[in-house]
């Protein structure tokens, strides 16, 4: 009986699972079975390997074969099996020496004619190899990069399986043919989730240093929502801006990522990961290094906005704007169940999802902008009387936010309307986006030092108990907010968000601890009620 063994790897959700294919041959009728609980797509399998051995001028063998993957009680699940399969099975035949094929890890999906085409989820794919002591991975050509990125592990990039047998048997290694120039490679089809292509206008999208179509410089007045973006992208804090049409939330969204920090390689990793199961890694670009940026529609379903799908579930939006910003558009127009399953992610950093093919655990660490207009025409405001909307519906729309969900939000602006003379001010432009992000960056260095040894990165992450025991503000600094707790003004959450907003304040202002001020300010972008404090940063 013939035998060979070799490794790949199952995802289930952004982890990888190191699986053992072994190939057995032994006498009786030419039969091909697959075992190890495989899905639909990895079942066809059989047949892709078999045509892809044929076509690539080996032979196969005439005998009864089984392939199991093990373990057994691992959904597995794709085509990035087909690699590892078909190598196990040259193996069992002796056309590849079996002990070459024990300690290598083969991830890559198999065209009818041998070639290697690549699939989703590489990295984390690696990421699985390299902590379970595998030091050579084959991978396809066009994914070796991404492969690369994990340190400390060989890659090999294969176009073809007829290179792949070459470099395990020591033969000279087949040229490919080129593909004609011009047009696009067809292997990176694998790459490319549906909805990317040229009609979309989302295609071949490049990332430039600084989005310099977003500059902050844009935004008309709206100096308290521009002080507290600036406060959010400091510390890591979730908005809400509430104002009428045309106003400039979305303006001011679409320009929170460039405030933000570059990513660290840790951090660029996560990203990455989660990007490359989704399969919207952009190809010739291996690595996200910039916070994403995540804008679902607000028909976005449970699903896509939290993560799910059938068998085992897939990355949702929390989840694809991991270490970046999830801004929910016209915010009370989502489905009140999709918005309360933000709850968890909100407090935890990540969404648990339990199926009955597994539960998967998604990292959900994100900045949330909600935009929401006062009322369903817009218009309602204290400064005016121009809505039509009886008090019962602004009541009605103004509720689709819940108050667990709201009490979870750090700062509330109300973003006002752009007035004549500020539109058409001759040189009235604001700050820059570089001049507002290097003032969050250096806020971001102060903090880091302050957190260096906890495992907290940022103001929103420090646990209240910490605050009050280990970091406190100056002395009589939170006397108007613990009354304001008093009052029912605030809930002990909303106390402990305060002082957080409070300390990324101080870290602004240059400020060794959060003063009377900086507290007053934090509980004026906190409850929407002014203090008396000036909204400009750099005025304090």
């Amino acid at each position: 009986m013939g035998f060979a063994r070799t490794c790949s790897v199952a995802l289930v959700g952004v982890e990888g699972v190191v699986v053992e294919v072994q190939a057995g041959l032994e006498p009786g009728i030419a039969a091909f079975t697959l075992v190890g609980l495989p899905d639909k797509s990895l079942t066809e399998s059989k047949d892709r390997v078999r045509a892809a051995v044929v076509n690539s001028g080996e032979s196969w063998p005439q005998k009864k074969l089984t392939v199991g993957l093990s373990p057994a009680s691992v959904p597995k699940g794709g085509s990035g099996f087909d690699l590892a399969v078909a190598c196990a099975v040259l193996g069992a035949s002796e056309r590849i020496d079996p002990r070459v094929l024990a300690d290598i890890v083969m991830i890559g999906e198999l065209g009818l004619d041998g070639r290697v085409r690549p699939v989703r989820g590489v990295l984390p794919a690696v990421l699985a190899a390299a902590g379970a002591g595998y030091e050579q991975v084959v991978v396809p050509e066009c994914a070796a990069a991404e492969a690369s990125l994990v340190p400390g592990v060989s890659v090999l990039g294969v176009r073809s399986l007829r290179q792949l047998i070459a470099v395990l048997t020591d033969e000279p290694v087949p040229e490919e043919d080129p593909d004609e120039q011009g047009r696009p490679d067809p292997l990176l089809a694998g790459l490319r989730m549906p909805g990317m292509g040229e009609a979309t206008g989302l295609c071949g999208m490049a990332v430039p240093e600084r989005d310099q179509g977003h500059d902050f410089a844009d935004v008309v007045g709206q100096m308290s929502a521009r002080t507290a973006m600036e406060v959010a992208a400091a510390g890591g804090h979730h908005i809400f801006l509430q104002g009428p049409p045309g106003a400039g939330k979305t303006m001011l969204a679409e320009r929170m990522p460039s405030l933000l920090p570059r990513l660290s390689r840790q951090e660029s990793l996560e990203v990455t990961a989660i990007h490359s199961v989704a399969g919207l890694l952009p190809p010739g670009k291996p690595m996200v290094d910039i916070p994403p940026y995540c804008a679902p529609h607000h028909s976005a379903t449970m699903q896509s906005l939290v993560g799910g799908g059938k068998g085992l579930a897939r990355p949702g939006a929390v989840s694809l704007a991991h270490r970046g910003v999830l801004f929910l558009d016209e915010a009370p127009e989502f489905s009140s169940f999709v918005l309360d399953a933000l709850r968890q992610p909100l407090e935890a950093g990540h969404v648990v999802i339990a199926r009955s093919a597994g539960v998967v655990r998604f990292p959900a660490k994100f900045l949330l902008v909600l935009a929401a207009n006062p009322c369903p025409c817009g218009r309602f405001s204290a400064a005016n009387d121009i809505c039509e909307c009886p008090p019962s519906s602004v009541r009605r729309y103004q509720s689709r936010l819940s108050g667990p969900l709201i009490d979870r939000i750090d700062l509330r602006v109300e973003v006002e309307p752009v007035t004549r003379s500020e539109l058409t001010a001759a040189g009235a432009l604001g700050e820059s986006t570089r001049t507002v992000a290097d003032r969050v960056s250096a806020a971001r260095e102060r903090s880091g030092v302050r957190l260096t040894g906890t495992p907290w990165h940022t103001n929103s992450e420090v646990p209240g108990r910490e605050l009050r025991s280990r970091w406190q503000a100056m002395p009589g600094a939170m006397d108007e907010a613990e009354r304001g707790l008093e009052r029912g003004v605030l809930t002990a959450r909303g106390l402990d968000r305060v002082l957080r907003v409070a300390w990324t304040v101080a870290d602004l202002a240059g400020h060794d601890r959060p003063d009377a001020g900086d507290v007053a300010l934090a509980l004026q972008l906190r409850t929407g009620v002014p203090r008396g404090v000036p909204m400009m940063i750099g005025s304090r």
